[in-house]
């Protein structure tokens, strides 16, 4: 099932995609829900962001060919993780499919962009085992996850390389039924491919980050997971336009643009 938050003739709401037609719903899809007799066609409505996450997980590091990219640029040789490792972005930065990338007055050159797979939180979970973390998934999204890597250098902290606002977009919508191994991430700027790899094939999969957090914090409804990404990006500039697909999902859709003073 693809869910998707619209908005439509001035409201906002959740609706069910089949095909080129969304069918409207009373409810959300982490409670209570009824399919309702509204429909819309899907390019008349206004896309909006899939969720707002309570905690916004992230994941770095998680494909070997990313990892090793990075090494090879600082002249290191790559450390490749023993076990799973967490961090945060700011929900501030959140932006939906075709939304503009806003990209900062006093940024430089250096702005990437990073396809991943996120994963959609459905239910309250703590303590789960690798037999039943999955449980917890309600479905799956697309992320871009931009950087300015100037900036990354340069502080301490990610707080404004990764999390500058619009520098999160998501979407389009939420799909629940997929097959991970037969999935691939295929990123595009201005038409033309710049990255493919297999979607699933990381370091560490779903199941062990769910485990790994679950020790330590409860998830939501609604929590959501970004799972890193494969290979590298070149630079970004005002004007261009990059799509990420994930084959089984869709594909996410922004312009980037210039902060205007």
């Amino acid at each position: 099932m693809r869910w998707l938050k619209f908005t439509a003739a001035g409201q906002t709401s959740w609706g069910i995609v089949e095909g080129d037609t969304v069918f409207a719903v009373g409810g959300d899809p982490f409670g209570e829900w009824q399919r309702t007799s509204n429909s819309h066609k899907l390019a008349d409505v206004k896309i909006e962001l899939p969720v707002m996450p309570r905690t916004f997980y992230c994941v770095g590091l998680n494909y070997l060919k990313h990892l090793t990219e990075a090494a090879n640029k600082r002249g290191e040789v790559p450390n490749v993780p023993d076990r799973p490792e967490i961090g945060y972005r700011a929900q501030n930065a959140l932006i939906a499919h075709d939304e503009d990338v806003v990209i900062p007055a006093t940024a430089t050159e250096k702005i990437h962009y990073e396809g991943e797979l996120v994963v959609v939180i459905g239910k309250k979970a703590k303590h789960l085992s690798e037999r039943d973390a999955m449980s917890c998934v309600f479905g799956y999204t697309i992320g871009n996850d931009v950087s300015e890597r100037t900036w990354q250098k340069a502080d301490r902290g990610l707080w404004r390389a990764k999390n500058a606002d619009t520098f999160k977009p998501m979407g389009p919508w939420i799909e629940t039924d997929v097959d991970l191994d037969a999935m691939e991430t295929i990123i595009k700027v201005n038409g033309r491919e710049t990255g493919r790899f297999r979607t699933n094939d990381m370091i560490f999969g779903i199941v062990p980050f769910i485990v790994e957090l679950t020790k330590y914090f409860t998830l939501w409804p609604g929590d959501v997971i970004w799972m890193g990404t494969d290979g590298a990006s070149p630079d970004i500039k005002a004007g261009d336009v990059v799509e990420i697909e994930i084959t089984g999902i869709g594909t996410l859709r922004n312009r980037f643009v210039a902060e205007q003073a």
